[in-house]
């Protein structure tokens, strides 16, 4: 598919136009004020997906944020490839730490991206890799290159943990059936040493809320005398772990698998470079759980990390109280067979033990979801792989993730669906952060790499049929 690279090469401006008017549009699911911005951002991604070929477009209500379904039937005998993606994207908090306006998208040159990157909230996740997906359609459908037949599934509420997504699968099985579900939304190791992401880890999120006396107390005429939820609440949460890092709630580790020392070994053998690693975050040493390296740490280790933390006063000036209450939210990210609503339980009753008297305290369970793992031997891999070697000209790593995408292991259960892992993105990237961006280069090789997927696909599910 030389014609790809041609087709990009041409239009290549005008994708890049087009992607930068869906990131000026401030889709943030998790904040009601920007309602009006995400039912906009909906009829925008429709909009885009009729112009690229889709047949058949919808806007689908749930009880939260729409859900966009597209598709392009060309042969009901033929694979079907079902697309996920979100339009959905981060709070862009703490604005100040941004260098520049977080949905005014800008393009600038850096040492990762020498060709550009789009710095904006939502530039990797999602919508620029979302968009890779619409614009190969397009290439496809206009080229006549389209070997099978293709469903979008873009949803509105990832970010909030896909809240109604269990909601909608339910009522769409029908319409969602597919041979293989094909996501963006993970990275890869590098530019030159390209890789596929064949595990995730599971998710709990929770808040926790510890109370003490019925109001704010003036700090010199009841310090020492009364519990103070800020004082206590962070013993609580600086109890979570032990020296060695490991996290001591009873039975939070009964169901993890260590790795053999096989398995580590080849994890091991992924280019990696500490210094690089310590540099790109201004740090002068990692840490973590004794006796294992910083990609086990990240990826097939279990994890328990404070999100946010409040209470009392923060504002300018000084005010001398005692706090009636405070706050944090908390993940925990999980390996496989870690069922994310048993470890939640095991953290409510754990936390809840360790309350001192005087206080009282609440913990309020959000969302979650299962860690997630590919075969290599799955034939949507192995497509995915040779679509790789096409346009880096060498094999892709296999590579577990320390991110979870919670909505994989539903999709798996509900539509019976292998998930193949096609990110583009950059460690660097800073999704989730300020100044967030994704490289031109990384967003127009994935328009050229995701066909090649459709093609080796529709060619190894079509000899496993014969």
């Amino acid at each position: 598919m030389a014609k790809a690279a041609d087709y990009i090469a041409e239009n290549k401006d005008r994708f890049i136009s087009e992607l930068i008017k869906l990131l000026k549009i401030p889709s943030i699911s998790a904040d009601p004020a920007y309602k009006d911005e995400m039912f906009t951002t909906a009829d925008k991604v429709a909009e885009r997906l009729k112009e690229a070929g889709c047949d058949k477009v919808e806007v689908c209500e749930t009880p939260g944020y729409p859900v966009v379904y597209g598709e392009k039937k060309i042969n009901e005998e033929l694979p079907t490839v079902l697309v996920y993606g979100h339009y959905d994207v981060q709070p862009p908090d703490p604005l100040d730490l941004w260098d520049s306006a977080p949905f005014e998208p800008v393009i600038k040159e850096t040492d990762t991206h020498p060709d550009g990157a789009i710095f904006a909230r939502g530039a990797c996740d999602d919508k620029g890799q979302m968009y890779m997906h619409v614009k190969a359609l397009e290439y496809m459908v206009k080229n006549d290159e389209l070997p099978c037949n293709v469903k979008f599934m873009i949803e509105g509420e990832e970010e909030v943990g896909s809240v109604n997504l269990n909601w909608f699968l339910e009522r769409n099985q029908e319409k969602l059936k597919n041979d293989v579900i094909l996501i963006s939304d993970t990275g890869m190791i590098s530019k030159e040493v390209p890789s596929i992401t064949t595990g995730l880890r599971g998710l709990s999120y929770v808040e926790v809320e510890v109370t003490g006396p019925n109001r704010d107390l003036h700090s010199g005429l009841y310090g020492g005398a009364v519990a103070n939820p800020i004082n206590v609440l962070t013993k609580m949460i600086a109890s979570l772990h032990d020296e060695n890092n490991h996290i001591t709630i009873p039975q939070f580790y009964d169901k993890v698998d260590d790795l053999s020392d096989d398995e580590r070994k080849k994890m091991a053998e992924a280019p990696f470079s500490l210094d690089t690693y310590k540099k790109a975050l201004n740090i002068d040493a990692v840490y973590g759980e004794k006796d294992f390296s910083t990609n086990e740490r990240n990826s097939i280790r279990p994890t328990l990390d404070v999100n946010g933390i409040w209470g009392g006063y923060i504002g300018e000036g000084a005010k001398t109280v005692i706090p009636s209450k405070a706050f944090a939210k908390i993940s925990m990210r999980l390996v496989p067979d870690q069922d994310w609503q048993e470890i939640t339980q095991l953290f409510k009753d754990h936390f809840e033990s360790i309350a001192p008297a005087g206080v009282t305290v609440k913990v309020k369970p959000h969302h979650g979801g299962q860690a997630y793992v590919t075969p290599i031997d799955d034939i949507g891999y192995q497509a995915a792989s040779k679509a790789y070697e096409k346009t880096f000209g060498k094999t892709p790593v296999p590579q577990r993730s320390g991110g979870s995408i919670p909505i994989v292991s539903l999709f798996e259960k509900m539509l019976d669906s292998k998930i193949i892992l096609m990110g583009f993105g950059l460690d660097s990237d800073a999704i989730h952060s300020p100044n967030e961006h994704f490289g031109i280069w990384n967003f127009l090789k994935g328009i050229e790499t995701i066909p090649h997927f459709y093609h080796e696909f529709t060619k190894l599910k079509t000899s496993e049929k014969s």
